[in-house]
C-alpha cells in the first residue's frame, strides 16, 4: 500500500508557457484589429449614393514636385490653397513609394495644420 506524500513544490513551468502563449495571441490580435488587416468582407449596397463628394488630390511624383489637382505647386502655394478649401472636403495623397519621406511628410504635416477631417493615402492593390 502506497502512502500519499506530500507536495514539496509545484512546477509552474508549464502554466507561465500557457500565460505566454496566451498574451502573445492576444497582443498580435489587437495589433491585427488596431491596424485594419484582419479581413473583412464589407457589406454591399444596391446603389451607389447619389450625392456626389467633393475631393481634392494632392500628388508627388518620383522628383519630389507637387501637384495639387493636377497643377504644379511649391510647399507655400499648398499652404495657401489649403486655407480656402472646406475641412470637411476630402483630401486625396498620392506619392510615387520612391520619393523622399520628408517631402511627404512636409505634404502630410501642411494638410494636417490646416484641420482637415478627411484625409487618405491613395494605395494600389498589390496581386
Amino acid at each position: 500500500m502506497m502512502e500519499d506524500e506530500e507536495f514539496k513544490s509545484i512546477n509552474v513551468i508549464p502554466f507561465v508557457d500557457i500565460m505566454l502563449v496566451l498574451l502573445t495571441i492576444v497582443l498580435t490580435t489587437s495589433t491585427f484589429i488596431k491596424a485594419g488587416l484582419l479581413p473583412v468582407e464589407l457589406p454591399g449596397a444596391s446603389e451607389k449614393q447619389s450625392e456626389s463628394i467633393e475631393s481634392w488630390i494632392i500628388e508627388i511624383d518620383i522628383d519630389g514636385r507637387i501637384y495639387l489637382d493636377s497643377k504644379p505647386v511649391n510647399l507655400n502655394d499648398l499652404k495657401e490653397s489649403t486655407r480656402s478649401f472646406d475641412r470637411t472636403t476630402l483630401v486625396t495623397i498620392r506619392a510615387d513609394k520612391n520619393i523622399a519621406l520628408q517631402v511627404f511628410v512636409d505634404v502630410l504635416d501642411i494638410v494636417k495644420k490646416a484641420g482637415f477631417e478627411k484625409v487618405t493615402l491613395q494605395t494600389e492593390v498589390l496581386k
